[in-house]
C-alpha cells in the first residue's frame, strides 16, 4: 500500500542538531516533486515474495552472517563482536529468513519488517516492485506527515520509557529493556499509530536505507575525514533510528537524525520502503 505525497519546497536537517558529526544540520529548503511511498516499511511476506519469484540471494546469504544483537541469541551459542559494539555479534547463518542465525525462523514474524537487508538488496527489491529507495529528503518529508516543524513522526513529543509512541528501547542501553513497547525486538509494520500522510513507523523499529550516499555538510577537518571515509567504504544514508535506540545512547529516532553504513552492511535492525515516481 502507498500513500501519495505532494510535491513542494520543504526544510529538511536541523539548526539544533545532537549528533552533529552525522550531518543533521544545517536545515535548508528543497524542492521536491510528487511521489508515492510504501505506508509502512516492506514486511517479511512482501520480501518473501520477492524472493520466490526471482531466486534474489541478499549479501548477507552471499557472505554467510549477519550481525544479530547479542541478547536474542540462542543460549549458550557464542559469536564475535565487533570491535566498540559489544552487544552486536557476528552470527554465522543469520540473514533476512532466519534473523538470530540457524534454526530461527520468521514463520511468527510475517508482518515484521525485513531485516539484515543491504542497501544494495533494498534497491533490487525496490527495482522488482517498479520502484526505488527514497531520497533522503523524500523520507524526511514523508515522515513529517505535514508538519514541517515536526521532530518526530508524531509531532514534537518526547518519548520516554513510560511513554511507548513508537518501538524503540525503553530501560538502559544495552543490558535492561522493560519492553514498554511491548516489543524485544522488531514490532509489526503497521504497529502504532501512523502520521499525518498515514505512514506507519518512521521513527524507530527499523532503520531504513535511502538512496543517498552518506555525505556531513561541513568545511571542517574532521567532516572532510568521515567524507572521505564514508566515500571508500561506499557508505549510503540511514534514516529513522530502530527498537536498539534510546536517549541516552542512540538518540536518532528523530526525523533529522542520520546515519549511515556501507551499501553490503546487514543487520537484524536494518530494513526499508519503497518510492515510486509519480507520472
Amino acid at each position: 500500500m502507498t500513500v501519495a505525497i505532494p510535491g513542494g519546497t520543504v526544510t529538511i536537517g536541523t539548526d539544533a542538531p545532537i549528533f552533529r558529526e552525522d550531518g543533521e544540520g544545517p536545515a535548508r529548503r528543497v524542492t521536491l516533486r510528487p511521489f508515492r511511498i510504501d505506508v509502512h516499511a516492506v514486511s517479511n511476506r512482501r520480501f518473501a515474495a520477492f524472493a520466490a519469484a526471482t531466486g534474489y540471494r541478499t549479501d548477507a546469504e552471499r557472505f554467510g552472517w549477519s550481525y544479530v544483537f547479542y541478547s536474542f541469541l540462542a543460549p549458550g551459542m557464542q559469536a564475535p563482536s565487533p570491535e566498540g559494539t559489544p552487544w552486536w555479534r557476528k552470527v554465522e547463518g543469520a540473514y533476512w529468513a532466519a534473523p538470530e542465525g540457524r534454526g530461527s525462523s520468521i514463520a511468527n514474524r510475517l508482518d515484521h519488517p525485513a531485516t539484515h537487508i543491504a542497501w544494495n538488496d533494498a534497491t533490487a527489491f525496490a527495482a522488482w516492485a517498479a520502484g526505488r529507495l527514497p531520497s533522503e529528503a523524500e523520507w524526511e518529508y514523508a515522515a513529517k506527515g505535514g508538519d514541517d516543524l515536526a521532530r518526530y513522526a508524531w509531532g514534537s513529543e518526547e518519548p520516554d520509557d513510560g511513554n511507548a509512541l513508537c518501538n524503540i528501547w525503553q530501560g538502559r542501553f544495552p543490558t535492561s529493556n522493560t519492553l514498554c513497547d511491548g516489543f524485544k525486538g522488531t514490532a509489526p509494520v503497521d504497529a502504532f499509530r501512523p502520521n499525518g500522510f498515514g505512514l506507519f513507523n518512521p521513527c524507530g523499529n527499523v532503520w531504513e536505507w535511502c538512496a543517498d550516499p552518506f555525505r556531513v555538510r561541513s568545511l571542517t577537518n574532521a567532516a572532510r575525514q568521515r567524507n572521505k571515509a564514508a566515500a571508500a567504504e561506499r557508505d549510503r544514508v540511514m534514516k529513522g533510528g530502530s527498537y536498539l535506540c534510546h536517549r541516552s545512547y542512540c538518540h536518532r529516532y528523530r526525523i533529522a537524525a542520520r546515519s549511515g553504513c556501507s551499501q553490503d552492511t546487514s543487520a537484524g535492525h536494518v530494513g526499508f520502503r519503497v518510492a515510486y515516481d509519480r507520472d
